[in-house]
């Protein structure tokens, strides 16, 4: 669960620190105040987007860490992914300076923003204000349903996923197939032509790194003459002349050699004259080595050049550079081989069945996976609507065969009636703002359960809500966060009086006159008073503090 949660400098906070407990707390305060830009704060350090905009104005960067608790999944990433688990927990960390730039820590270690996000995945799951505005598309309809059966079952992620892969290896055969039955003339035209380049290049066999190697000896062989001109200079210089440098040299070590008895200050000299006398002999045996090496070789020079010209030539043709044609060897050939299985349409059929085969295999067992699901998900929202005042309304999750897709062999469509007697319809034409916002908290719940994500955080998915309802809603949350550890952004004070901790968002202004939101964490006292406000507005009466001290001690 999440146990701290330090803010600087972001948007309109100076400086905040929080401590949560577990169990269900809510977040409060009048509109402006910055409730829901602790959530902001929070998805940042989870890897959310932030760029400069976040930095509070004035400051150099804005710096956010939450501290959680990780135990199971969490930890095991967190293992696997090298970040030592700090004190039993993952502090999560993001800092953005007011150019922009981002870093990220996972336990003081660098991370990058992706990491946050996968390990934030394990530990939190965010409902927001709008999310019963995605419940509306055909997508997150089918990504919500198949999300409680991979809950249900761990294989549905996998057929999910192989449905997905196959069909689209079926498409691409499919296509391959329309192309060749289509342009079938073309096709043979271009084989042609790529036969005729892959053999010229098998033909002449150029090999990764052979430019550089053949220029390296075109370059030896053509200056061999002046090669051993100089080497052999060089070696009557130092060893075979009259008056060779080598034997003056050690005749001079040896004069040296007897005046250093005499004075001993000249050793040094001898000193370095003795090395040098070492490295002349081995520059002698390197010179007569190289010289047994080095052969004027005119017939190899013809046979190398005539190889370059070949090189070179070739991959002017070819539009590519020498160093490229092995390269541009292995890619039309790599064509021409796609080319002729293409022309092979018999064999694209079978193997377009083949593959088409599968699919229909692996769509048919996630079709069945979801059904289940689809059963139990409409069962259990359409019990949680019952509790939400939608008496005899009831929730469906249809399945409505379709053409193949990349998600299978259905569409996924919510259904829901808002009272009894009535078929069920789909949820964009049926449900008015207040129902979509009950169905969809319903839905949020429903699903929460089936996660075991420590951290639960709704932001203000209560709206649109209110009355006995709203009572309701407080007590779901209140029940949700006798398993996990539950965070509400509300205006109600019906959800705000069942919470176990309550925070009051507001706004002051500092000595420059700078706005700035703090937090305060409300004792009982503190609680009437923010209750009595949410209930009664700006002027607090002893009958909305009444009231207050009521839906409390409810």
């Amino acid at each position: 669960m999440l146990r701290t949660l330090s803010i600087r400098d972001f948007v309109i906070v100076e400086s905040i620190e929080l401590e949560f407990a577990s169990g269900f707390s809510v977040f409060t305060g009048e509109t402006g105040a910055g409730k829901s830009i602790l959530i902001d704060a929070l998805q940042l350090a989870l890897g959310g987007r932030g760029d400069a905009s976040v930095v509070r104005e004035g400051a150099p960067k804005a710096d956010i860490s939450a501290d959680f608790s990780a135990s199971g999944a969490a930890a095991d990433w967190l293992a696997a992914n090298e970040f030592a688990l700090d004190e039993g927990g993952a502090l999560l960390r993001r800092v953005i300076d007011n150019a922009g730039r981002s870093k990220a820590y996972i336990n003081g270690i660098a991370a990058t923003a992706t990491q946050l996000r996968d390990l934030g995945d394990l530990l939190v799951d965010i409902h927001g204000q709008h999310a019963h505005q995605s419940l509306l598309k055909a997508d997150a309809q089918r990504a919500l349903l198949d999300n409680q059966a991979a809950f249900k079952d761990a294989g549905a992620a996998d057929d999910a996923r192989s449905v997905a892969a196959a069909y689209k290896a079926w498409r691409a055969l499919a296509r391959q197939r329309e192309e060749f039955e289509t342009n079938a003339k073309n096709v043979l035209i271009e084989r042609e032509r790529l036969e005729w380049q892959v053999a010229e290049l098998e033909k002449l066999a150029v090999k990764p790194g052979e430019w550089a190697e053949i220029g390296n000896e075109h370059s030896r062989l053509s200056h061999a003459a002046s090669l051993l001109e100089g080497a052999q200079e060089a070696l009557a210089a130092i060893s075979e002349s009259d008056h060779p440098i080598i034997s003056q040299l050690s005749s001079l070590n040896q004069k040296i050699g007897k005046l250093v008895d005499v004075d001993a200050q000249l050793q040094p000299v001898l000193d370095c004259m003795a090395p040098a006398l070492i490295q002349l002999q081995e520059a002698v045996y390197a010179l007569n080595d190289y010289l047994d090496k080095v052969d004027l070789d005119p017939a190899r020079l013809r046979e190398v050049e005539a190889r370059l010209d070949a090189i070179h030539s070739t991959a002017r043709k070819f539009r590519v550079t020498p160093e490229e044609l092995p390269g541009e060897h292995a890619a039309l050939a790599e064509r021409l081989a796609q080319l002729a299985d293409a022309s092979d349409l018999d064999g694209l059929r079978k193997q377009e069945e083949k593959i088409k085969a599968g699919y229909m295999t692996a769509a048919a067992r996630l079709s069945k996976t979801r059904t289940a699901a689809a059963k139990l998900l409409s069962t259990q929202v359409t019990a949680a609507m019952q509790e939400l005042s939608m008496n005899g309304g009831s929730f469906v999750v249809g399945l409505n065969p379709s053409e193949p897709t990349a998600s299978g062999l259905e569409q996924v469509e919510f259904l829901v009636a808002g009272h009894a007697g009535v078929a069920p319809r789909p949820l964009a034409k049926v449900a008015s703002g207040g129902e979509l916002a009950r169905i969809a908290l319903a839905i949020s719940v429903i699903t929460s359960n089936a996660t075991t994500t420590p951290t639960l955080i709704f932001d203000e998915v209560d709206s649109g809500i209110g009355g006995a309802v709203a009572e309701v809603v407080g007590r779901l949350l209140k029940r949700l966060g006798q398993e996990r550890q539950v965070l509400c952004v509300t205006h109600l004070p019906q959800v705000a009086s069942q919470a176990n901790q309550h925070f009051q968002v507001a706004k002051g202004t500092t000595d420059s006159g700078k706005t700035v939101s703090h937090i305060d964490v409300l004792d009982n006292k503190a609680r009437v008073e923010e209750v009595a406000r949410m209930l009664g507005g700006l002027e607090i009466t002893a009958t909305t503090r009444k009231h207050a001290r009521e839906l409390l001690a409810s």
